[in-house]
């Protein structure tokens, strides 16, 4: 028969385990966030301009951090698979979405029947960057800039044609987008990746195309593809002698700005604290003239300013142009 002293010793024993075993958790749980590393999820496959993108920034908010910061890919469904995979993980802020224009505010505003709401299914913490396109043409096409290709398309109506990365990308509505404005008569041809859009511009079975510079300038450096406009204000330093569509004169291609962009997203339910922390360390690395020379030189693209309320508002203006313009574009083409 056990006696009771020795069942009072194996209680008291049992008890200071659970004190320690339950300090312990306290003591993990009020530590400062991050403590473990944290979880990028991109949308798209290993390779692109985008994976570019993503690893160079995850680097620098590891940095920031002082944490490991690593790249889940879960590409498909024009990045639903990549939010539907945050979506459905712990509101930790160690899950997060770096996503693309595309699933931000340019399908948002085409389409009616995407499985989530940016605005609603999601938190935002900044965005990272903005960037400029390439408007890009078949080497063989007797055009050399924007008014020519205007000019062309009308003197061969049905004869020409644009390719896309896919129905509902970015390279599609701006092309679509850019087509309608100019009244220029060009049937979509939809791929899968921007690199076969410049293989069709090779053969010469395709005829235009639009995609990210760093996408768009190997095909234009060895003569694949002839640039003849950059989308924005500005000439970018990567291609001095390409015009801005600002230059065409014509004040409705602006809108045609950025190409794309790139943000931060985690779950619902994310403490505040939490991504307040994510918003600041994006913010530093953005302000880190490192980051910028990089982001700009190597990256082609523009780091961005400003905190999630900013990013919300643009993103909140944004849909609303691409909700304007929905009646010109045909998904299913």
């Amino acid at each position: 028969m056990t006696s009771p002293l020795f069942i009072k010793k194996v209680l008291a024993l049992c008890l200071c385990a659970a004190s320690l075993a339950l300090g312990g958790l306290a003591q993990a749980q009020a530590q400062p966030f991050p403590n473990r590393p944290i979880k990028v999820i991109l949308g798209y496959a290993p390779g692109g301009s985008t994976d570019a993108f993503g690893r160079y920034y995850v680097q620098k908010l590891s940095e920031v951090l002082n944490t490991p910061v690593v790249i889940d890919f879960k590409p498909g469904a024009g990045q639903v698979l990549a939010i539907k995979t945050v979506q459905a993980a712990p509101a930790d802020g160690y899950t997060l979405w770096l996503g693309a224009g595309s699933a931000f505010s340019q399908g948002p505003g085409i389409r009616n029947d995407l499985p989530y709401d940016p605005l609603k299914d999601m938190v935002l913490i900044g965005m990272a960057a903005t960037s400029p396109g390439v408007i890009v043409v078949s080497a063989n096409l007797p055009v050399n800039n924007i008014r020519e290709l205007i000019a062309h398309s009308k003197a061969n109506p049905g004869k020409l044609n644009y390719g896309s990365s896919g129905v509902g990308s970015a390279s599609h509505l701006q092309s679509a987008y850019l087509v309608t404005l100019t009244e220029m008569n060009i049937e979509h041809i939809p791929f899968k990746a921007d690199t076969e859009i410049i293989n069709g511009m090779s053969t010469g079975s395709v005829h235009m195309g639009m995609a990210t510079v760093q996408a768009g300038l190997s095909a234009v450096a060895s003569g694949r593809a002839k640039a003849i406009a950059v989308t924005g204000s500005r000439r970018l330093q990567s291609l001095p002698n390409v015009p801005s569509l600002s230059e065409t004169g014509q004040k409705e291609l602006d809108g045609v700005d950025p190409y794309t962009y790139y943000g931060l997203a985690a779950p619902v339910g994310t403490p505040p604290a939490v991504i307040a922390r994510l918003s600041e360390a994006l913010q530093k690395v953005n302000a880190n003239p490192e980051v910028i020379a990089h982001v700009r030189d190597k990256l082609y693209a523009e780091p961005a300013k400003g905190d999630a309320e900013s990013f919300r508002q643009f993103i909140v203006k944004d849909t609303a142009k691409w909700k304007a313009f929905a009646k010109h574009v045909k998904l299913g083409e």
